[in-house]
Parts: structure tokens; sequence; C-alpha cells
């Protein structure tokens, strides 16, 4: 797919300087280097800034909420490379800050509206979902956005060993936790996950999960597991969950979805049959959509189905076999 890297998080070029991890007097050199600055993360969500929310608020290291220990989910911040001008580029967590008397009803909903202003920041620099804004970023800001919150959220939830269960240690600039009681060397986990554009004809299988929003579809996907190729992957989903059995199956784009930290597949496939039987446990819904009804659907004159969110790789496959650029 010759445009397969434009979907969102398609990434952008950074050099990640994987150099610098092993090396502690690099780092802190890094870290001290007056050009040096943050991509800065509380409770998931990214510190932004313009009027329409559209670009990363990068502050110095040298900041106060840093250079005074951040006290989050990790207390190092995360090397995350180089920038254009050769600046060092760091991720840091300060979700220790309680947020006193700002709205935290959105936090956790499948929509964040809600938006955080540290008393220490600028005006106009706010903490929002990641979700909400992505597709108003720049390639880098969404790679350096993407890239900072699956690492913080890895950190999250392996802070011990999981080979004896002692508390690990931060190593390699972030990019590895080492056991100070057995030696285990633990890296960050991505998730391999399919989703397919299945499709008969002119139409495309699409599905919902219950819990959705009303009207909300999508395409079909499903986590890989250990010894499957992505091919048998797409076949076992689409057939669990909606009966459907699958031929031809090739690959189109992929796109690294942190929430929290997988690495989607996008693949096609060529359905053998038109008739649905899904599983009700996976999934609420499943039904065939031609071409000309998601048309309709893109443009909002749809009158039940929903367009897939903007910034799913779901919308950038959609939208990609709707103007017949797959190729």
């Amino acid at each position: 797919m010759k445009n397969a890297e434009q979907v969102t998080f398609g990434g952008s070029g950074l050099d990640r300087a994987a150099q610098y991890r092993g090396d502690a007097n690099k780092l802190a050199e890094a870290m001290h280097n007056p050009a040096a600055q943050c991509v800065l993360l509380w409770r998931g969500k990214l510190l932004v800034q313009g009027e329409g929310l559209d670009q990363l608020a990068m502050i110095p290291m040298t900041h106060p909420l840093i250079s005074n220990g951040p006290g989050g989910v990790i207390e190092s911040p995360v090397f995350l490379g180089l920038s254009a001008d050769s600046s060092p580029v760091f991720a840091v967590d300060i979700s220790a800050w309680t947020a006193e008397g700002l709205d935290l009803t959105g936090l956790g909903a499948f929509v964040d509206k809600s938006e955080q202003q540290h008393p220490e920041l600028p005006q106009g620099h706010v903490f929002a979902e990641l979700r909400r804004i992505m597709t108003r970023l720049s390639a880098r800001d969404a790679e350096l956005a993407a890239t900072s919150k699956a690492i913080i959220g890895w950190h999250e939830t392996h802070r011990y060993c999981a080979r004896c269960g002692a508390a690990s240690e931060v190593s390699q600039g972030g990019w590895q936790r080492s056991c100070p009681s057995c030696g285990g060397q633990h890296f960050p986990r991505t998730d391999p996950v399919v989703i397919m554009l299945i499709t008969h004809g002119d139409s495309v299988l699409m599905g919902r999960s219950p819990g959705w929003p009303d009207g909300m579809f999508s395409l079909l996907a499903g986590f890989v597991e250990p010894g499957e190729t992505l091919e048998a992957a797409v076949r076992r989903e689409v057939m669990e969950e909606a009966g459907v059995p699958v031929g031809a199956v090739s690959y189109l784009s992929s796109q690294p979805w942190p929430f929290p930290a997988s690495l989607m597949f996008g693949c096609a496939g060529e359905a053998l049959s038109r008739d649905i039987v899904i599983d009700p446990v996976e999934i609420e819904e499943a039904m065939w959509v031609s071409k000309s009804e998601m048309m309709q659907a893109f443009a909002g004159d749809h009158p039940r189905l929903l367009p897939a969110r903007k910034g799913a790789i779901a919308h950038f496959l959609l939208q990609n076999w709707l103007a017949d650029t797959l190729d």
C-alpha cells in the first residue's frame, strides 16, 4: 500500500538514538543539555497547546516539575531520541499531581473531553486525552505522543519482575526494567493485533462491540496468538466473531495504537460467504455495508451507521477502500 505510512501514528523518522540508552554518560549529558525538552504526561494524558490543542507542549528539562522530581509512574525520564536539530527529547510522567479542584469526571471514560491546567505551567498548556486530539497533531508530535504514552503505560503495569516478583529498576534510558534480585531483564510490551478489511463484492464486513456508542461500527479486529501468522489470525478472528470464512489475505498497513500498547496490522481479506453468525460474547452485531452506504456514513448522512473513529486505522483503511487506493 503506497500511502501506508500516512496513517495516524505512522511515523516521522524520529532518530531514537538507541546507542544512548546503554551509555550512562551520554544519557546524563543529554539530560543536562540546555536544549533538552520533554513530553509531559499526567495519568495517560498528554500536555498540549494551541488554539485547537494541535501541538505537544514541550517543556525544558530544567523546569521545576522535572528537576524537583516528577513523582509519577516512573521517576526517571524516558529518553525518546533526538530532534531534527539533535536536541535530546524525553518523556516525563507527573501522575502524582492530584489536580485538586479540577474536572476529573472524564478520566477513564470512552471519550474524555476534560482538560487539566497545572498551576506551574503556562496558560493554555493543558493535559488532554490523546484519542481526542490525535488527528490534529503533526507526524512528529504524533510519534512522540504515541511512544511516550505507550512506554510510560508499560512502566505503570510492569514495576515488578515477572520471574521472581521483586521490584524491578528502570534501565537503558527507560527502555528496559532490570531485576536486582534474579537478574531478569524485561522489555516494553507491544501486542500484535490484526484488523481486517473483509470484503465480498462491493461490500465490507463491519461489527460493533457491546457498550460502544449508538451507531458506532468498525472493522473486525483481534489479537494474534502465539505460533500464529497474521493470515491465520485474520481467518480465525473473522470466523470466531462473525462466522464468515475468509480466503485470500494480504497485508495493507500498520499502526502503533498506544491504548495501551498494540501494533495494529491492517489486512485485506476476501470473504467466501456473506452468511453471518455472530458470537455474542465477542461482538454485539455484524453486517455487510456497501460502498454507497459507507460513503453515506462518511458524509454523515447514513440513518444508522457512523464512520469509524478518525485517526484509527479502521477509518484509514475504509477511506482508502472507498477511494480505490489500497494498492
